[in-house]
């Protein structure tokens, strides 16, 4: 029997309907809006089920700060500007961000802070860190019902959570896969009835001959073309700092998380964090499709390397007294920038678009 309402939710409408493609039940486990992974809890830190950067160290929001006051002004320094983060968490990253950021004081006196947030846990934490940063702040549940303007968009670790297609290659084409209720009553994988039509001609050309059984994942190109029409239309630049891959392949990256481990992605909905890689190749093509300047993308590593964290971290080792916080620094400096295969340096990657009036950003000269 479900114990968690979620849970029977999902029991219901595949009863109703029919199994129910991966995106959607990915979607309802973590912003259903009422029994929601993302809706009804703060996950963040080590009491949580995962750690983001912003939550490591205070040097990564800092030196996004500083980003965004130098590629405002590469705007002209526009008197108005909308400083637009999506799923800010605990909004850690933007509290840095601004305290940094009071070194360029007419940078902090254009701006408006808008969070696009759907969380109500996370928007209380929001309100608390952020009450006396002396910047307004305003909170929005779609990127939609930002006001038009010009604007600089950060996302860390935003699109991997949104929802994830997946199709498995047959001998006679493509299957979406789905989730339905299996003999023994417990979720599980399956395909669709019907082939997808003229899929093959929407997978990358190096797995139209795939072997049967490969898995394909995608993500609509929706998001990524509004985000980047708006900065065409208005002016700007976005930041979208992720884990993923550089080129487009096959494979399941699909996973959940919880309690800092992984969990079974089909068992306990609305309890785990679900995620999937994003594919930066197919994020710039969309990007691109607009018109705007792609930049990068680049591994996490060299970008805050090129933004100066190595200084910063100097800095902040000569200003505390104890041996114990100078290691503290130099652990999260590493953890930050490791290169190595596990290492959120390499594994997690940076791009940015732009006006293309803009030239190149900071963090991505040659």
């Amino acid at each position: 029997m479900a114990d968690h309402p979620l849970d029977a939710d999902i029991r219901r409408r595949i009863t109703l309907a029919g199994p129910m493609p991966v995106w959607q039940f990915m979607q309802l486990c973590l912003a259903h809006p009422e029994h929601g992974y993302y809706v009804t809890r703060d996950p963040l830190g080590r009491s949580g089920d995962f750690v983001t950067s912003p939550e490591i160290s205070q040097m990564f929001g800092e030196l996004i700060g500083l980003w965004a006051a130098q590629v405002w002004q590469q705007m002209g320094a526009p008197e108005n500007i909308r400083l637009v983060e999506l799923g800010p968490g605990r909004g850690t990253m933007m509290a840095d961000a601004l305290r940094a950021a009071r070194v360029a004081p007419e940078f902090r006196k254009a701006l408006v802070v808008h969070f696009v947030e759907i969380s109500p846990a996370f928007q209380q934490r929001q309100k608390q860190i952020l009450a006396d940063v002396g910047v307004p702040v305003l909170w929005h549940r779609s990127f939609e019902e930002v006001p038009a303007g010009p604007l600089i968009l950060l996302a860390n670790e935003f699109l991997d959570a949104m929802p994830v297609h997946q199709a498995v290659k047959q001998i006679n084409g493509w299957y979406e896969r789905v989730v339905e209720i299996d003999g023994a009553g417990h979720f599980a994988f399956s395909l669709g009835p019907e082939p997808l039509p003229l899929f093959e001609q929407l997978v990358p050309r190096q797995l139209r001959d795939a072997p049967i059984g490969t898995i394909y994942e995608w993500r609509p190109d929706a998001f990524p073309l509004e985000l980047a029409r708006r900065v065409m239309r208005e002016g700007g630049a976005g930041l979208i700092i992720d884990y993923g891959h550089v080129a487009s392949g096959d494979g399941e990256t699909l996973q959940a998380t919880g309690r800092h481990t992984y969990a079974d992605v089909l068992s306990t909905p609305g309890e785990v964090d679900l995620t999937a890689h994003v594919d930066f190749d197919a994020l710039s093509r969309a990007l691109e499709t607009m018109g705007v300047s792609v930049h990068g993308p680049l591994d996490q590593g060299t970008f805050l390397r090129r933004l100066g964290i190595e200084k910063r971290a100097a800095t902040l080792k000569s200003a505390i007294a104890t041996p114990e916080k100078a290691k503290e620094v130099e652990a999260a400096l590493a953890r930050l920038t490791a290169a190595d295969t596990t290492g959120m340096g390499r594994m997690f990657k940076v791009i940015a678009f732009s006006a293309p009036k803009l030239g190149v950003l900071p963090g991505f000269e040659s």
